[in-house]
């Protein structure tokens, strides 16, 4: 008889883009490292087929899953509510003692939430792995969707207080059992509150030659970083303006921004893109306050009306192998966010050891201790975030408090707590 451990974990798979998709894979991987038998059960549509973006990872060439026993099914379209049934039955012949799914989006609430409920009576522990509960964007369909999406795990998992919150805000008839341990209630539902790990899919290269890489690209003696997809709400433009007054005190300091624009991943010029775009604008005005459309956000017209010197700008989706270039050239990460989840940008930044500024916004303040493995400084405040980058030039963190920081955050601790190893 096989008796080894069985788990599904519900997400995107690793041919997708983004942090869920990195998550999804970095979990995997540490499961497997336990000796746990683990599929990933994957989306192949994550979202309406009218969204104007490509989300597949089309650049890098190595595969993060490559050497370990984890087993990839892409599966389920958003927009075929068939394959949401053939996904229930194959978890169900799967047999996994858990199913852990990812939600990040209240939009994916439905398909979600319908294929969990299959899987009640089965013995499966249907467990949710919260990134957030709120939305960044507000929509009005989003209390429905997360309603109904979130009333059907046995168990929680989030990496933030703050997200606990939120989770007793939707459901305040609900009398949940929280624990950083991983025991799970008897009579209420478990919340397992622990934190977002540290990502190791990228790592330093030991023969990284950094100065001249720096001159490669142009760079100053101090060099901060912003890295990831641009989206309105991580507030590039306002670390931008910050970045612009700093270089008005000093000259020997670069800014490197690299990530690609979230809208701007398909041809404008296609008749298809047109429609989808179109389309997208019109549901987003049915459902969406106008101030909350990001489509036309452009973080960079700060730079475009002024000359700012010393912005080094790489606007593309950067392949797996190459990461590590960008972090290993720079001396911290720029966190300006104007609202905040459990970040993976921050997560990654402390693999490489970098120092996180950040703003006073969501989880921050609980994983950034100001002096110690980064500097806060106040929402929208734009001279503090000047004067956080102005400190951090003066005060430098020591490498040591961030790795420190990071080793009470690995996956093996994590995965371990999910599956009650000791």
């Amino acid at each position: 008889m096989d008796t080894k451990r069985r788990v599904v974990l519900f997400g995107p798979g690793p041919q997708f883009k983004g942090g869920i998709s990195n998550y999804n894979t970095s979990l995997a991987k540490a499961m497997d490292a336990q000796g746990i038998e683990v599929h990933i059960v994957s989306w192949t549509q994550q979202y309406p087929a009218i969204i104007p973006r490509d989300f597949i990872d089309r650049s890098s060439k190595n595969s993060l899953i490559e050497g370990t026993g984890i087993k990839v099914h892409y599966l389920t379209n958003f927009n075929n509510p068939f394959t949401w049934a053939k996904t229930a039955r194959l978890i169900k012949k799967l047999k996994p003692e858990m199913a852990v799914f990812q939600w990040a989006i209240a939009l994916q609430g439905l398909p979600m939430g319908w294929i969990a409920r299959r899987l009640r009576g089965s013995g499966i522990e249907v467990v949710f792995d919260v990134h957030l509960v709120i939305q960044k964007e507000s929509s009005s369909i989003d209390r429905v969707f997360s309603r109904y999406g979130l009333k059907t795990p046995d168990t929680f998992i989030t990496h933030a207080y703050k997200t606990v919150d939120e989770l007793k805000k939707t459901f305040p008839n609900s009398d949940f059992h929280v624990t950083e341990k991983g025991d799970r209630g008897t009579t209420k539902q478990t919340v397992i509150k622990l934190y977002h790990p540290i990502y190791d899919m990228f790592k330093p290269d030991p023969n990284f030659d950094r100065e001249a890489e720096k001159a490669k690209m142009g760079l100053k003696k101090h060099v901060f970083l912003y890295f990831g997809f641009i989206r309105k709400y991580k507030g590039l433009h306002q670390a931008i303006e910050a970045f612009e007054a700093l270089r008005r005190e000093r000259d020997d300091v670069s800014f490197l921004v690299v990530g690609e624009s979230f809208w701007n991943t398909l041809d404008k010029k296609k008749w298809s893109t047109r429609l989808k775009s179109g389309l997208f604008q019109l549901a987003k005005r049915l459902v969406l306050k106008n101030a909350d459309n990001e489509q036309d956000y452009n973080a960079f017209q700060v730079m475009e009306e002024r000359e700012i010197p010393d912005i080094k700008v790489f606007n593309q989706f950067i392949p797996n192998e190459e990461v590590h270039r960008y972090f290993q050239v720079a001396d911290c990460i720029v966190l300006f966010y104007l609202t905040a989840t459990p970040s993976g940008v921050e997560s990654l930044s402390y693999n490489f050891k970098l120092p996180v500024l950040a703003t006073r916004v969501g989880h921050f303040p609980e994983t950034i201790h100001d002096g110690f493995n980064g500097y806060l400084a106040n929402d929208r405040d734009i001279e503090d975030m000047t004067a956080a980058m102005r400190r951090f030039l003066e005060n430098p963190i020591p490498s040591e408090n961030v790795a420190q920081t990071a080793s009470m955050m690995s996956w093996e601790n994590y995965a371990k707590t999910i599956l009650q190893i000791s």
